[in-house]
């Protein structure tokens, strides 16, 4: 192997160490899990151009913070803005998209969920679970503006100074410490502490399985807060089918009319607590996340885009 080749895949490697926390970086920017792997690879192709322009070979290694090509001295704070920076185009061409476009709304748009199975060890589920990133949170921050979601991302959940974050929004840092103080207070009032445990949300999970499937309006009430919010995105705004739903009673109802899939749903973890898949005949039609506070369901939101769940890797299910 020559110099060029031993030092890229030593680059590699140092790289690799870091994908984990880059990716959820770019999850929680971006609340898509394509678009997050897109980021982390994009930030690989940058830092490998960087060492490609470093001429000394400290430089190369990425041995030396982060303020241009061969000066790499923290690889994790620069990789981590780069990300940051990339996370923040794309933000803010996703927003011009939205307002260019008569078929999209925050309103009923779930983000997509990472989905595992609930008998297998998942140290990403694990994360999620303890950074309390459901899907409930994600649709908070979609409403959030670029600037304020990434300086919120970066230095609530990753501790990334305000320094450093000024230096990717192009604010002061004071400035910037504004921001995440308005995005915290939106994400404060909207997102209460919901259930961490897996063991009591499974049993509220199963509970609304057990009264959908029996058609028992009485028993879908209990298990609703009165304030309830349901959201269902199909994919399409124009077709009628993407809603969003509030108060128990209309939620209750919305529930029996789909009780024939109910007998079809499998318990798997979402953002690492007990969701629902709903897969009659082994396909999956519908990802049901659940956000539970004092045992009482305080939002639902589903994904039944069949385009978007066939990208989401979800398990297989039988017949």
């Amino acid at each position: 192997m020559d110099v060029n080749a031993s030092a890229e895949a030593d680059l590699a490697a140092r790289f690799e160490e870091h994908r984990a926390r880059l990716n959820a970086v770019a999850y929680r920017m971006l609340g898509s899990v394509s678009e997050s792997e897109d980021a982390v690879q994009e930030a690989w192709f940058r830092l490998s151009r960087t060492r490609a322009a470093a001429t000394a070979p400290a430089a190369a290694k990425a041995t030396a913070t982060a303020s241009g090509p061969g000066e790499v001295r923290n690889l994790g704070a620069w990789l981590t803005t780069v990300v940051g920076r990339i996370c923040l185009d794309l933000l803010r061409s996703r927003q011009s998209r939205r307002e260019e476009s008569l078929d999209v709304s925050l309103e009923t748009h779930v983000p997509d969920p990472v989905v595992g199975r609930v008998d297998v060890v998942d140290p990403e589920q694990e994360a999620l679970r303890a950074d309390s990133v459901g899907l409930a949170l994600l649709v908070v921050l979609e409403t959030l503006a670029p600037a304020e979601r990434l300086a919120f991302v970066l230095h609530d959940m990753f501790a990334v100074p305000f320094d450093e974050i000024a230096l990717i929004v192009e604010r002061t840092p004071a400035a910037t410490r504004q921001l995440a103080s308005r995005a915290r207070r939106r994400v404060q009032g909207s997102t209460p502490a919901h259930e961490r445990d897996v063991a009591k949300q499974r049993e509220v999970v199963e509970a609304w399985t057990a009264a959908t499937k029996a058609g028992d309006f009485d028993a879908l009430l209990e298990l609703l807060d009165p304030d309830v919010v349901l959201r269902s995105d199909t994919g399409e705004l124009s077709s009628g089918l993407s809603k969003l739903v509030r108060g128990a009673a209309t939620v209750a109802a919305q529930a029996t009319m789909f009780a024939r899939l109910a007998a079809h749903q499998h318990v798997v973890l979402v953002n690492g607590l007990p969701g629902l898949v709903a897969a009659p005949g082994g396909e999956v039609f519908s990802l049901g996340s659940f956000t539970v506070v004092d045992g009482k369901i305080v939002e639902i939101n589903i994904i039944a885009d069949p385009e978007r769940l066939r990208s989401l890797g979800l398990p297989s299910f039988e017949a």
